[in-house]
């Protein structure tokens, strides 16, 4: 069994600005129907269990840490105006989704990787993103990353030859070198080699003679915790809550409504597994929203905050 689990918000902006480039205006959910493109294309290439994790709100507990995190700031209207609507979108595709209010999108990607990884009949973990952050939950080559657009699965190995350290010290690195796509400078004068250097030579930050970071041994304390992914988020218990069983009939509203009916041409040739006759209710947690069906023409349940920050390089493709 492959477990799945694919950053929806990068996807989204992914599908956002290629879209500007090739297609006319005109089209206010065409991101929406390219990343249910994507995952359809998953499930014809033969995925059965998909989780997507969505930021619903950009900031996260992480912005009352420090004040230059990341924030909505400076997102295009027209981008904005689909991070709801995907969310309903792969809701009444079928998908696990997980729409992040006080936790990341990438927290939540660590978290189900991490619970995922838990049970034996797992073979292997893809978290499809290129977010170096996510790096940390590799783990040899059972838990790996893969970045869509340049085709890359990186395993332990491969984490190591592309930063110099091995997963367990992403966040050090990170805290050391900054990471300017999530808002935090990182320590003057310490650029990658250095950073890979030091930590070969001591490991972790807390673990650093005291003379190496000097005054600055606190803020690099500080980056480490803000680039450490929690695992902790209670997305689920079973793995087969990730599996594909199908679209619900609000997809083909979905599909009209975003002017995508080729996906319901794609859906119609898949064969899921059927549903279960009674489905238990799910308690979402509160890192995470429940979502309704896509319906455009209704108002938002919540209302997405856009204040200082912006997103960052690694946000674009």
């Amino acid at each position: 069994m492959i477990i799945h689990l694919i950053d929806g918000t990068y996807e989204l902006f992914r599908h956002y600005f290629g879209l500007q480039r090739r297609a006319p205006k005109g089209t206010p959910f065409g991101a929406v129907a390219g990343v249910l493109g994507t995952v359809i294309q998953m499930l014809e290439e033969g995925a059965t269990h998909i989780g997507v994790a969505t930021d619903h709100i950009i900031e996260s507990f992480r912005n009352d840490l420090w004040p230059g995190y990341k924030t909505g700031q400076g997102i295009e209207q027209a981008l904005h105006a689909q991070f709801v609507p995907l969310e309903e979108a792969l809701v009444a595709m079928g998908v696990a989704v997980w729409p992040m209010v006080e936790l990341e999108a990438d927290d939540a990607l660590a978290s189900a990787a991490y619970i995922a990884a838990q049970d034996p009949e797992v073979e292997k973990v893809c978290i499809w993103t290129p977010d170096k952050d996510l790096a940390q939950c590799v783990s040899g080559t059972r838990i790996v990353q893969v970045d869509r657009k340049s085709g890359q699965i990186r395993d332990d190995a491969g984490v190591r030859a592309k930063f110099g350290v091995g997963p367990p010290h992403i966040a050090d690195y990170l805290a050391l070198v900054g990471d300017a796509a999530d808002g935090y400078p990182g320590i003057p004068k310490i650029g990658a080699k250095t950073a890979a250097r030091l930590i070969a030579r001591y490991g972790a930050i807390d673990q650093f003679p005291s003379h190496v970071l000097g005054d600055q041994v606190e803020r690099a304390l500080l980056f480490k915790k803000l680039a450490t992914l929690r695992t902790d988020a209670p997305l689920f218990t079973d793995v087969e809550a990730l599996r594909w069983r199908g679209a619900t009939d609000a997809l083909a509203c979905a599909a009209e409504q975003m002017g995508a009916p080729s996906l319901m041409t794609r859906i119609a040739k898949l064969t899921p597994m059927p549903r279960p006759t009674t489905t238990p209710a799910t308690k979402l947690p509160p890192h995470v929203v429940p979502v309704i069906d896509f319906l455009p023409s209704q108002p938002r349940a919540k209302k997405r905050r856009t204040n200082k920050g912006r997103r960052g390089a690694d946000d674009q493709p």
